[in-house]
């Protein structure tokens, strides 16, 4: 075996032990018997929120309202991200919808 031979066994190993640990590691701390704590409770309540919001503020953040198409296709599609979600609660479908809706817009206007 040559070097990159060994290094790339040695980065898959790596991988896959961190994938591991990620996987056990909350069985390690909590077991599987007892009552989630409140905290986690919460904590798994409000991060899907929080995430999506640090999201949105992602993808907006370099868009140009002084400048053509003065983020016209951005606001279209979070139009029909929010549109679909509210008619018909389905997360995928929202954010399916909403970036096959910008890709166009960007790409054929």
């Amino acid at each position: 075996m040559n070097t990159q031979q060994i290094h790339a066994l040695l980065l898959v190993a790596v991988i896959a032990l961190v994938t591991a640990a990620i996987r056990f590691l909350p069985l390690l701390l909590f077991g599987r018997k007892g009552k989630t704590s409140s905290y986690l409770t919460d904590l798994g309540n409000t991060l899907p929120y929080a995430i999506i919001g640090m999201l949105v503020v992602y993808c907006l953040k370099d868009v140009s309202f002084t400048k053509p198409p003065h983020g016209l296709p951005e606001a279209a599609s979070l139009a029909l991200v929010a549109f679909l979600h509210l008619w018909k609660r389905n997360t995928l479908l929202s954010i399916l919808g909403g970036t096959l809706f910008y890709m166009l817009l960007i790409r054929l206007v």
